[in-house]
C-alpha cells in the first residue's frame, strides 16, 4: 500500500499506539489501514447414483494454476454469508445448484494470506455446465480424479479427506468429519498439465 484510501497521501509501515503490529498508517489524516486474510469459499459437489458417488471438479480457466482442477470456490463477497458464496461460486464455476450441508473444511494457507472453507454439496441435478472462469467440467468417482493436475493444495485435501470419511462411513457407519489445519506449502510452479 502506497496512499492512503481517505485523504490519498502517502502512508508509512509503523506500529500504531495501543497495537503489536506493523499497519499502513496515514500521517496526515491518521488513519490505519488493517489488512486481513481473505476468505475463499466453496463446496464439495457430489452426485450418487447406484452406490457409485462424483465430486463435480472445475478445470480452471484463469490464473493461477490454469489448466488445473478445483472444487468450484473463491473469494467471499460483502454482504455475504459463508453459505451464500459456497453456493454462488458453485453455479458461477460450475454452472451446478446444489444442497449444502455442513462445513467440511477449514483449511488456513497463512503464506498467502488466505483461510479457505469447504461445504458438503449435493448435486440437485446434472444441469452443470462450465461458467466463464471454467473450461470444463466434470464428475469424478476418486479413481478417476487427476490427483497429478489438482490445483491447490487445500483442494487436495478436502477431497482426500472426503474420500477418507467416505470410507470409514460405508465401513463403520461413522459419520462426517470438520476438517482442519495449516498449509505453509506453495501451489505447484506454473506447469502446464496435461
Amino acid at each position: 500500500m502506497k496512499f492512503c484510501s481517505e485523504c490519498a497521501h502517502p502512508v508509512s509501515l509503523q506500529i500504531p499506539p495501543d497495537d503489536n503490529r506493523m499497519r499502513y498508517v496515514c500521517s496526515n489524516c491518521g488513519s490505519i489501514h488493517y489488512q486481513n486474510p481473505k476468505m475463499v469459499v466453496g463446496s464439495v459437489p457430489v452426485w450418487e447414483r447406484d452406490g457409485e458417488l462424483r465430486v463435480l471438479l472445475c478445470k480452471r480457466a484463469i490464473e493461477p494454476q490454469y489448466g488445473y482442477w478445483t472444487l468450484p470456490a473463491g473469494f467471499m463477497e460483502n454482504d455475504e454469508t459463508t453459505d451464500d458464496a459456497a453456493r454462488r461460486e458453485t453455479l458461477e464455476e460450475a454452472g451446478a445448484r446444489v444442497e449444502l450441508h455442513e462445513l467440511f473444511s477449514l483449511l488456513n494457507v497463512p503464506h498467502v494470506h488466505q483461510v479457505h472453507l469447504f461445504y458438503r454439496a449435493t448435486l440437485l441435478d446434472l444441469d452443470y455446465a462450465a461458467g466463464i472462469e471454467s473450461l470444463e467440467v466434470g464428475l469424478f468417482t476418486e479413481a478417476e480424479i487427476p490427483w497429478d493436475e489438482i490445483a491447490f493444495p487445500t483442494v487436495e485435501i478436502t477431497l482426500r479427506a472426503f474420500f477418507a470419511d467416505i470410507k470409514k462411513i460405508r465401513q463403520e457407519d461413522g459419520h462426517f468429519s470438520l476438517h482442519t489445519q495449516a498449509i505453509f506449502k506453495p501451489m505447484r510452479a506454473g506447469l502446464a498439465p496435461k
